[in-house]
């Protein structure tokens, strides 16, 4: 009995700390606005518009409640603020895409604005051809009471939805592919896909490579024809006659790549190098070339875009454009929230749209074309 005993009191001594830790975690999360308040010795009013980044607030004052904010562990709830609050204090991301690399990558670069906003964060994958698609996204609006919305591609592409979501006065923040700032009246950060496609493929060319295939993604997303361009425009400045047979539609996914590349593959003049349109797709030509027992990449060199996990774990490692696509959320979600703020503030929003470039990464899955290369 005394060692069941022993063995209990060890149990519970064991468990102790971390009960101790539980309920410090749960003191910190239970603080108040009342709490901040009471501590920093001023009104609650202070308190929310040092929480609301309201430009009304004394340096001293801000930087006193801001404090004791940090000291008590002080988070606001966001769905809280917005019943006390004519103001909406959450946002909604929408997208449709079947990568997932990049919509958990989009998702952490707009979560991790909203969290040192205090704003919540609204996750809602649709269908991009749906015909209620506008009809469905101003409901959400209205249903949650969202702030607004950071539309990834391809709704942020949809001139029709954009008009829609600017007549129902929904504050929106689109990510696009665009070469330069498009200057429409509508706000966005863009990603300048053709410079870097055309990156890719003047590498392959530099290698040697005069027969290189393209393998598209979804055409409903604008960065296909734009890495499609800069392919078409690199193969134009070099003096390299373009050849449809090269070329072939699919979508941005792993079997699209296997099944385009056996095609090309089979051609009885195939080609010596092939571009992806993203790394999924890359990475199904690399299995393609794998299960037809071609050498990569000294028989087939092969690039992908957006330098996702499936370039970094392949074998070879596969060439790529790096696509900073958590940076670019980041970005977008700010930019969004900031000029939420300013609106209540009555401040002049801001036009500048930030734009970026992805940059090629050279691994090992591109080489010097050889000089008689292999015919089938």
């Amino acid at each position: 009995m005394h060692a069941t005993l022993r063995t209990l009191c060890g149990v519970v001594g064991a468990i102790a700390l971390p009960l101790c830790l539980a309920n410090e975690v749960l003191r910190l999360r239970s603080s108040t606005i009342k709490d901040v308040a009471e501590k920093a010795g001023v009104s609650l009013k202070t308190v929310s518009r040092v929480i609301n980044n309201e430009p009304s607030v004394h340096a001293r004052t801000r930087a006193k409640v801001q404090r004791e904010i940090d000291a008590l562990g002080y988070q606001p709830d966001p769905s809280a603020r917005s019943l006390r609050s004519t103001r909406a204090y959450a946002v909604g991301l929408v997208y449709d895409n079947p990568n997932a690399h990049y919509i958990i990558n989009m998702q952490r670069g707009v979560l991790s604005v909203c969290r040192a906003s205090g704003f919540g964060l609204q996750i809602h994958p649709c269908d991009s051809s749906s015909p209620t698609l506008a009809d469905e996204l101003c409901e959400l609006v209205r249903r949650s009471r969202l702030a607004g919305l950071v539309l990834a591609p391809p709704m942020s592409e949809q001139p029709e939805l954009i008009r829609t979501l600017t007549e129902a006065k929904i504050p929106f923040m689109r990510i696009i592919s665009a070469r330069q700032d498009p200057k429409d009246g509508y706000p966005c950060v863009y990603v300048d896909d053709r410079d870097a496609a055309y990156a890719i493929t003047e590498h392959l060319i530099q290698l040697g490579h005069q027969r290189i295939g393209f393998l598209w993604g979804g055409r409903e997303h604008r960065s296909s024809p734009e890495r499609y361009q800069g392919y078409e425009d690199a193969l134009k400045d070099y003096g390299i006659a373009l050849d449809r047979k090269l070329i072939l539609p699919g979508d941005f996914t792993f079997d699209d790549g296997f099944r385009g590349a056996r095609k090309l593959l089979a051609l009885k003049d195939r080609p010596t190098a092939i571009f992806g349109s993203n790394d999924e797709i890359a990475a199904g030509v690399l299995a393609a070339a794998h299960s037809d027992g071609i050498n990569v990449p000294f028989e087939l060199s092969i690039a992908g875009f957006e330098d996702s996990p499936f370039s970094k774990q392949s074998w070879p490692a596969l060439t790529t454009a790096r696509q900073a696509t958590e940076e670019i959320a980041r970005h977008a979600a700010k930019r969004l929230i900031d000029d939420l703020q300013r609106e209540a503030n009555g401040e002049v929003l801001s036009t500048v749209n930030e734009g970026f470039r992805p940059e090629l990464v050279v691994r090992g899955s591109t080489a010097p074309r050889q000089s008689t290369p292999p015919k089938r």
